[in-house]
């Protein structure tokens, strides 16, 4: 009986599909310098800050609130999932001081990169604010506040602390190592920002992220309720912490290795792949 032929041109698109895969594994996991996430972080948080506060001083600047508050809760969220499939294996993509918090606390993330981060995330959602007070004036109008009652800033400190703790466990639990990477993770965060939103906003704004709030604050000058914004992630993601550290226990080496700039395993090297040619 005959052996099948085997067609040379079938087995080098396959060569060339296993070594396109791993190279793009490679890149997707291997780790980019301090420079690099710096300037994403930048961009990330900027792109952030401009959409989610934009709603209000755009409502603010025409009138009549054409945006909607559902519009102006999916809007985040979609736009932090767009950022996690481009950007993520670039930097991680916190664009939230809550969450490089997070990261660092369950020993993710290098505790001497946190300052760094924090500052250009301020940086860029300072410059975002800046951009929409030119643009439209009355930046304040994007910002995040406490409702008008009494105790008012005490519930919204409260749920902002529970938003977070919640937004935080999902990004914790979907993260590769220190770093937001992959559908799973796009879906999973983006989906979580914009459904806090849709229940939580007309409590607190649900904010969840202290340069969101403190760019437009810096920028218009007004600092109602800012203790917040960031006591409230702050507390939140601390709690995140100590509930992933206690279902899951310490982070596993992999993550470690993440964490301080070693690749994790892949399923295959380039190697593997040239002695499948």
């Amino acid at each position: 009986m005959a052996e099948p032929a085997i067609d040379p041109d079938a087995e080098h698109r396959a060569s060339l599909g296993r070594r396109y895969f791993v190279r793009f594994e490679e890149d997707t996991l291997r780790q980019r310098p301090l420079w690099i996430r710096l300037i994403i972080e930048f961009l990330g948080t900027f792109v952030l800050v401009t959409v989610a506060a934009g709603s209000g001083v755009i409502n603010h600047y025409v009138g009549n609130a054409p945006i909607s508050r559902t519009a102006a809760v999916i809007a985040p969220g979609a736009v932090v999932m767009a950022m996690i499939y481009a950007w993520g294996p670039l930097s991680g993509l916190h664009i939230n001081p809550a969450v490089t918090f997070a990261f660092a606390g369950r020993g993710v993330f290098p505790t001497k990169w946190v300052v760094p981060y924090w500052v250009v995330q301020l940086a860029g959602a300072i410059c975002a604010a800046l951009f929409l007070q030119g643009m439209f004036g009355d930046v304040s109008a994007g910002g995040n506040y406490p409702i008008n009652t009494s105790g008012g800033e005490w519930k919204s400190f409260v749920m902002e602390t529970i938003l977070t703790a919640i937004l935080a466990s999902i990004i914790l639990n979907t993260a590769t190592g220190g770093r937001s990477i992959g559908h799973n993770a796009a879906i999973a965060v983006g989906s979580t920002v914009a459904l806090l939103g849709l229940f939580a906003s007309p409590i607190s704004g649900a904010s969840m992220n202290p340069a969101r709030s403190l760019g437009p604050d810096i920028v218009g000058n007004d600092y109602t309720g800012w203790w917040v914004y960031v006591a409230g992630p702050v507390l939140g993601a601390a709690i995140a912490v100590a509930i992933i550290g206690t279902v899951r226990g310490r982070p596993d080496p992999d993550e470690l290795a993440a964490a301080e700039g070693g690749a994790l395993p892949m399923t295959a090297t380039p190697t593997d792949a040239k002695a499948t040619e």
